[in-house]
């Protein structure tokens, strides 16, 4: 039985929605999404001149996309994120986890599962992909024995879900993948316990949300608009 959320996970949850829409809601429409001239500086002078050129085609994927249908955008996404490398937290950032944002993750070309998915949920809602659509969501890889985080797409609510992961480069849909065991969801709107095949009720983990929420302040620092 779920327990009930204390008042201080509903706050977290009421600042993770209010931090993701005043992020989300002035990129929403792709044609407007722009790294200013002093972010990809500062991304240069962290991590090399190939990070700018990185984020200047992350860029250009969000401005330039025609796509006709999210399928379309999910591919073009998918792809281009999976071009990145793993690497673990503890090596990367010498924490055991951390959550990084598509701009730290890009400036690395490197990153864990959750770096992996974080990113393409933000580039599909930046390309117009409605929020209800994505759910990032942790489940069990069975075949590697691990904890794992995939992004979910719903066509509409309470349809099977694609899955968008690291691991493989194609997208399938949740049925097809029998390795992946869900454990929970969540998006800008809180976290969710994963029932089979999909969504289930809100359940209250402080640290996700805390997390979560630390992605977000860190995304509004690199400036993005």
């Amino acid at each position: 039985m779920t327990k009930s959320l204390s008042k201080i996970e509903y706050s977290l949850i009421f600042l993770v929605l209010v931090s993701f829409l005043i992020l989300i809601v002035p990129i929403i429409n792709g044609q407007n999404f722009r790294l200013s001239t002093e972010t990809l500086d500062k991304a240069e002078q962290k991590y090399g001149s190939s990070a700018r050129k990185r984020l200047i085609a992350w860029e250009k994927l969000i401005t330039n996309d025609t796509s006709r249908t999210d399928l379309e955008k999910l591919e073009k996404v998918n792809n281009f994120f999976n071009m990145m490398q793993y690497v673990e937290d503890i090596y990367l950032w010498k924490q055991k986890d951390y959550w990084a944002t598509p701009i730290e993750f890009l400036g690395n070309q490197a990153g864990d599962c959750e770096d992996y998915a974080i990113a393409k949920y933000f580039t599909l809602r930046a390309m117009g992909v409605d929020d209800e659509k994505l759910n990032l969501t942790y489940v069990k890889a069975l075949t590697y024995g691990v904890h794992h985080m995939v992004l979910a797409y719903y066509p509409s609510p309470g349809e099977e879900p694609f899955i968008l992961d690291n691991y493989e480069t194609g997208i399938h849909p949740a049925s097809k993948r029998k390795d992946l065991f869900p454990i929970y969801s969540f998006n800008g709107t809180g976290l969710w316990l994963a029932k089979q095949r999909g969504k289930g009720k809100l359940a209250g983990s402080s640290s996700r949300l805390q997390r979560w929420q630390d992605v977000m302040r860190k995304m509004a620092q690199d400036d993005l608009g």
